[in-house]
């Protein structure tokens, strides 16, 4: 079996100049985890890039320009170059920017003018005339425009309200002189802010109107222009920021690494894993980027004092194909495998692909997941790009549905399309059957039914079985003789599950009763169980062998066989989900079919869509949960006892909220 990629602890003593670049490798190759935390950055190196970094994507949004999802291929440390071009660039911007607040601003300045001196164009009569009419209380000033109509109706008969201008904003109020209060107060609610008007004013002259109309008009052509010259320039300069945004990022990053790392004058210390498949290639490119000016020392984990001790872990990673590796984030959502033990991703794969399709038996459904798998794979579908690395398991369980759709004969939950193909396949194997394998419970078929649920047992025989095996692989590897030999998934407790699973096979198939070695077996088995904690002791060397007292040890082992009964009667049981999902499918499957039949037409089309729509969405679901559940409590269970450590390379990120 595979086992967790072999790493290696490399360390490099890199000269001053040649620093920046070897980290630059290091983030691009994606392949580099720094032994442990980096120091404390002192906030000093990083900040020019940091600066100019976030100074360009104030420019960037400013302009209008997208952002980068990704660096480029040509993203790379900057240049002395790149740090004028990004100055003269910023500094356009921010005159570009200067220029068009002024202009902003200039153009609000006269529209307010403007509109203010339209407002009044219409009071021909000097203002002191209506001011002292002895009836008439009057109010002139600014409001909201939004407002006026409300204003308008709640004052009702008591005022008069008369918007000077086209815009509402400024407003001539007038009332009695006994209802001056009443409308002061609603006025005051309505934000309404009186104008100071001269005694002699009676309107705005029309060349003044005229002149101003123009200042407006040059003013909106003014910004209008300078608008478009921003525009101009996002366009000719939009690759340049964006190449310059990746180059930044990157020089960002490095400074912030070589600040936290352990350094005199000169040289810098670098040190972290590597995979043995990457060392040999990555220590001939860094010789070669420093033209000889480094050292570089390698080291086994077991001549890592850290890792002796077990102050720290090595790092896990699992190395597969496009296939398999689909699956690693499942392995990992549960725990990481302790490193040189049995990888687990390929049997992982294989029963979640088999499991899955034995549950959803499908042909037309199973071509759906097939199609989306496709369609992800190839990355058509990007409405959810984290799912593109998902298309392979899609495209695996839509091959394996459409498999147990064409042995069941359900194309869409239509049982009789694929009449034809069943019949042709098994008579070529024997007597032609409408459905090579039939799950409908009816009459004739029971017995079919049953043997299909005695399949799904043993499946989940051949997994418990399997973990069973990795565990005690992977004990005596880690040099764990005694947790290999005894205890629940030890091979005390593997031994008892097989010998009762065999004997229950000869008592049930062949009808031979167990005789007396069958129980010596068992006990045997069972016993090493039951003393799991003593006998590990016993043969690490350890003392005491009873580390709690004899007691206590006697009530553990108790417990310990209650649970292996327990817990190795449940595992098993739980496969038979796996036949009562699939029997679940192809009543779904019939039901739908027969409603389709029952309406038909128009109806009965859209009834069969509806249905298999709903089949694949929420049952999908279902059976993926329990296909996983299964592989955590029944597979993983048997040897993720302890957990390691995933493997997280050092690489650039763009994003700079990561």
């Amino acid at each position: 079996m595979a086992r967790t990629t072999e790493m290696r602890l490399i360390e490099l003593m890199v000269l001053k100049e040649d620093i920046s670049r070897v980290i630059e490798y290091l983030g691009k190759k994606g392949c580099f985890e720094f032994q442990s935390n980096l120091g404390e950055s002192s906030g000093n190196n990083a900040a020019p890039a940091k600066d100019i970094f976030d100074k360009l994507q104030l420019a960037r949004s400013y302009l209008g320009i997208t952002d980068l999802d990704t660096y480029s291929i040509e993203s790379k440390l900057p240049s002395d170059a790149d740090y004028d071009e990004a100055g003269n660039i910023l500094d356009n911007v921010e005159n570009l920017r200067r220029r068009e607040l002024e202009a902003s601003e200039a153009e609000k300045r006269v529209k307010d003018t403007y509109s203010e001196a339209l407002a009044f164009s219409n009071l021909k009569v000097p203002y002191a005339e209506l001011d002292h009419l002895s009836f008439l209380s009057l109010r002139i000033g600014k409001i909201d425009p939004a407002v006026v109509d409300d204003l308008i109706f709640n004052v009702g008969g008591r005022a008069v309200i008369v918007p000077l201008g086209e815009d509402k904003s400024r407003i001539l109020a007038a009332s009695s002189k006994k209802g001056r209060f009443a409308l002061d107060s609603e006025l005051k609610r309505y934000g309404f802010i009186p104008m100071e008007i001269a005694k002699d004013f009676k309107g705005i002259p029309d060349d003044v109107l005229v002149s101003l109309k123009k200042q407006t008009e040059t003013a909106d052509a003014q910004l209008s222009a300078v608008v478009e010259e921003r525009k101009n320039y996002a366009e000719t300069h939009a690759e340049r920021i964006r190449r310059l945004l990746g180059c930044f990022s990157i020089g960002m990053q490095v400074q912030q690494v070589q600040d936290r790392l352990e350094s005199t004058q000169l040289v810098y210390r670098i040190s972290g894993w590597i995979p043995v498949p990457d060392s040999r290639q990555i220590m001939k490119e860094l010789d070669d980027l420093t033209e000889g000016r480094i050292a570089i020392r390698i080291y086994q984990p077991s001549e890592v004092p850290a890792i002796r001790n077990g102050r720290e872990q090595v790092p896990v990673k699992l190395q597969h194909g496009k296939f398999v590796g689909s699956f690693e984030r499942m392995i990992f959502s549960y725990g990481s495998p302790l490193y040189g033990t049995i990888d687990p991703t390929p049997i992982v794969a294989f029963f979640f692909t088999l499991l899955f399709g034995i549950m959803f038996g499908d042909a037309g459904q199973g071509l759906v997941f097939l199609l989306i798998g496709i369609l992800l794979t190839t990355n058509v579908i990007k409405w959810f790009p984290a799912w593109n690395k998902f298309g392979p398991i899609f495209i695996a369980i839509g091959c394996s549905s459409t498999i147990m759709g064409v042995l069941t004969g359900e194309f869409f939950g239509n049982s009789e399309i694929l009449v034809p193909v069943s019949r042709f396949l098994s008579g070529v194997f024997g007597t032609p059957k409408d459905h090579i394998l039939h799950l409908m419970p009816e009459s004739g078929a029971v017995d079919k039914l049953f043997m299909f649920f005695i399949f799904t047992l043993g499946v989940g025989f051949i997994i418990n079985s399997i973990g069973l095996i990795i565990n005690i692989a992977n004990q005596f590897s880690l040099k764990r003789p005694g947790k290999a030999l005894f205890g629940k998934t030890g091979l005390s407790g593997a031994l008892f599950f097989w010998y009762v699973v065999v004997l229950a096979v000869r008592i049930i198939v062949f009808k031979i009763q167990p005789v007396w070695i069958d129980w010596v077996v068992i006990g045997v088995a069972l016993f090493g169980v039951f003393m799991a904690g003593p006998l590990e002791r016993l043969v690490a060397g350890e003392h005491p062998v009873f580390e709690n007292g004899f007691g206590i040890s006697i009530i553990e082992g108790l417990v310990e066989i209650l649970e292996v009964v327990s817990s190795y009667l449940s595992n098993s049981v739980s496969f038979l989900r796996v036949g009562a999902f699939a029997l679940a499918h192809a009543v779904l499957g019939f039901i739908i079919f027969t409603m389709t039949d029952l309406v038909g037409g128009a109806g009965g089309l859209l009834v069969s869509v509806i249905g298999n729509v709903i089949v694949l969405v929420l049952e999908g679901m279902i059976v993926a949960i329990q296909v996983i559940r299964l592989q955590y409590y029944e597979f993983f269970s048997k040897f993720f006892t302890e957990t390691g450590r995933e493997f997280h390379p050092f690489r650039f990120t763009y994003k700079t909220d990561k």
